[in-house]
């Protein structure tokens, strides 16, 4: 079978401030991807005006995603509706469950390692970008050249990665740690003061949004562009923090506090989030309004619907 991951999806890079690409994957993820139907192109433009996006960078960025192989048109009539490539939402699906699995208190380590050993020739020096970037986002760090250390990655997924981008020669061990030292020990290869500052920072950034999320203080057309901003935020500490077992860190690790913070708006976002994205797209077809759906951090595969309660 022909494994395909994130490293064989074009999707866009990210980048400081809102991503009209960013967006437009966010908001069929989140709220369009419990149903096969595609949505019409006008609908997807209304909603990035939400975010400020203007309809010409809108419809470019539509576009690129297009071009690029992550989105298919279906053209019906004069009008072009937009659907997630299978590819993509494989993709996007995995990228899902491990943002909303991240941080959770609960989550037990077995004290093993995983450690990925791999060479690449130089005439594919390309592909080491590719591999380090997807190895980073799955909680690896680099102990020496060609040997990286993760206490939570999935092994599977690992092997599954190197085989999709053709590397030849790599090896993926499951082992406890006997003996580290200097920069073999893979607890230097993390800046965890630069990621708890990272944190503290998320905290202090969207406190106050939770606050007023507790509090019923928010509406839906402020809940679907807040919350799919504290995501995409998310999704940067998740590509950052390897995820360390609790005895592996600082006291008072604010993590947690952060993780806290990030579920309590968008869980209780999600519902009013979804009452704004059907009115945006009962303006454009009626029909397909009613298909739109919310996920929540307990249901990181199975979108909810409306009325329905976590």
């Amino acid at each position: 079978m022909n494994v395909q991951t994130l490293a064989d999806v074009d999707l866009p890079r990210a980048q400081v401030g809102s991503n009209p690409q960013h967006l437009v994957l966010g908001l069929f993820t989140d709220h369009w991807s419990a149903t096969g139907e595609p949505l019409p192109s006008a609908a997807l433009v209304a909603l990035l005006s939400d975010f400020g996006i203007t309809p010409v960078s809108a419809r470019a960025a539509i576009g690129r995603l297009a071009r690029r192989g992550v989105l298919e048109a279906d053209k019906r009539g004069r009008r072009t509706y937009y659907r997630m490539t299978p590819g993509t939402a494989r993709v996007l699906e995995q990228t899902q469950r491990r943002m909303m699995e991240f941080g959770a208190p609960d989550r037990p380590w077995d004290g093993l390692w995983t450690t990925v050993v791999f060479s690449v020739p130089d005439e594919q020096r390309d592909l080491r970008h590719v591999i380090r970037q997807r190895l980073r986002f799955l909680g690896y760090a680099a102990v020496f050249d060609g040997v990286w250390m993760s206490p939570r990655a999935d092994h599977e997924q690992t092997a599954e990665l190197l085989e999709s981008v053709g590397v030849r020669n790599a090896t993926v061990l499951r082992s406890t740690l006997t003996h580290a030292q200097g920069d073999g020990d893979p607890l230097t290869s993390w800046d965890l003061d630069a990621i708890g500052a990272a944190y503290t920072g998320f905290i202090s950034r969207y406190g106050d949004l939770a606050s007023r999320t507790a509090a019923g203080q928010v509406g839906s057309a402020e809940a679907l562009t807040a919350r799919i901003e504290v995501k995409e935020e998310w999704l940067r500490m998740v590509s950052t923090d390897p995820e360390l077992p609790a005895n592996l860190l600082p006291g008072d690790w604010p993590g947690h506090r952060a993780r806290a913070v990030f579920v309590q708006i968008y869980d209780t976002l999600g519902p009013l989030a979804e009452v704004r994205v059907r009115q945006i797209i009962a303006e454009q077809d009626p029909d397909l309004a009613g298909q739109a759906n919310h996920r929540t951090t307990a249901h990181a595969t199975s979108p909810r619907g409306a009325g329905t309660t976590d």
